[in-house]
């Protein structure tokens, strides 16, 4: 099943829950824009996307990634769930999302830069801090925005650091972006937590461990809560009685993998995902558990820090398990609700302090949560649909205030 079968089979599924008519199941699944080009970098030649799929609550939103298995079926389903995502969150976007098709550890940091610049060079059009508004994504980082930024700036010759986001605070970035998207997961898990009332003596394998998985590796240590597994492309390390997270981001950064992790047991990616664990973060790529793996779960909740990790084929199966899954458009939002505050900021030219943004930021993702769980609850439905529900409600008020339907 493409990335993208798992949005038809979903939107279908909400439509029945919703008792959506054809029109308006076919409107959510109609893209604004969709724009493909061929980079071009020292005679080597790259795809790449920037897809826009809804703009009725605002300009489009999303990140750029690069990685050798971009396709467009995988950029439109990720524009679709930031559609659905900032809806969820209340913010004044749209959904968009961008890709090249290349493997960034195979390039200089010269040519990185230079295929930065290409993309924006090839897609500064669409881009805009009112028509679409670019993030890092996979292999994308600040210093990436930074260079996108300068090449957008030169071309239409003047300042719009609120084009993208994500970018070095020196150029206008948030100090509080790079963790976000770990930080807000953090904030819903705790939410979680309380809501069940459990308390933080459970166990915790992530499968994932670049910005994300790190970040939320270390911020779970530092809050006392016990990692047993981590992984990253190579392979993972388990240790029941708990690994140190700043450890192996050390043995990370310096060897590039978290294999080389002494006094810990070196397992397979496949093996983390069915360890016996009370909770498995999912920050890694989407598709990771299918219906082929999904009978072997032992975990009893289930966190997508990552865009789609778990396919509809596989929810089925994990719900007839009992098993709970905090999806997606509500565990990773942090991003993009950061994202948020570095876009007003650069809009206004205002320059809020950190504590405030620090405030705004939690109560944006308790706020978010305790609507998808009061819904869910109320409405005996899982959190996923609960959480689409609330996103489509307010996209097709949107659609039909603006005379679409």
């Amino acid at each position: 099943m493409s990335t993208f079968e798992n949005v038809r089979e979903m939107i279908e599924k909400v439509g029945e829950t919703m008792k959506l008519t054809r029109e308006e199941k076919d409107l959510l699944l109609k893209y604004k824009q969709i724009k493909k080009a061929e980079l071009e970098v020292n005679g080597k030649k790259f795809l790449a996307w920037r897809i826009l799929h809804n703009d009725a609550l605002g300009p489009g939103k999303g990140g750029i990634r690069f990685h050798p298995d971009v396709s467009e079926d995988e950029i439109k389903s990720l524009a679709f769930w930031m559609t659905i995502k900032n809806s969820l969150a209340g913010l004044p976007y749209g959904g968009a999302k961008g890709g090249v098709r290349i493997n960034p550890k195979e390039l200089t940091r010269k040519e990185l830069e230079q295929v930065s610049r290409a993309y924006i060079k090839s897609f500064h059009n669409v881009l805009g801090q009112d028509k679409d508004i670019p993030a890092p994504d996979v292999y994308t980082s600040p210093e990436i925005m930074g260079w996108m930024l300068d090449e957008f700036e030169k071309i239409k010759g003047r300042h719009e650091p609120g084009m993208i986001t994500g970018k070095p605070t020196e150029l206008g970035g948030c100090p509080i972006r790079e963790a976000a998207t770990s930080l807000g997961g953090f904030i819903v898990l705790k939410e979680f937590l309380r809501s069940e009332d459990i308390d933080k003596n459970i166990t915790i394998a992530i499968q994932g461990f670049g910005n994300v998985g790190m970040n939320i590796a270390l911020i779970l240590q530092k809050n006392g809560f016990n990692v047993v597994a981590v992984s990253d492309s190579k392979g993972g390390v388990f240790n029941e009685n708990g690994i140190d997270a700043e450890k192996v981001r050390e043995v990370k950064q310096r060897t590039g993998s978290v294999i080389n992790c002494d006094e810990t047991k070196k397992i397979t990616n496949e093996e983390l995902l069915e360890l016996d664990v009370d909770m498995l973060m999912l920050a890694a790529m989407e598709n990771q558990i299918t219906k082929e793996n999904a009978d072997k779960i032992r975990a009893k909740w289930i966190m997508e820090l990552a865009n789609g990790p778990v396919t509809s084929e596989a929810c089925k199966i994990l719900h007839e398990k009992e098993k709970i899954i905090i999806p997606d458009i509500l565990a990773n939002a942090g991003g993009v609700v950061a994202s948020y505050f570095e876009w007003v900021q650069n809009k206004t030219g205002n320059v809020f302090e950190t504590r405030y943004l620090e405030k705004r930021f939690e109560d944006m993702m308790t706020n978010s949560f305790s609507k998808v769980s009061k819904f869910s609850k109320e409405n005996k439905i899982d959190m996923r649909t609960a959480a689409y529900v609330i996103a489509i409600e307010r996209i097709l008020k949107a659609e039909k205030a603006r005379g679409n339907i």
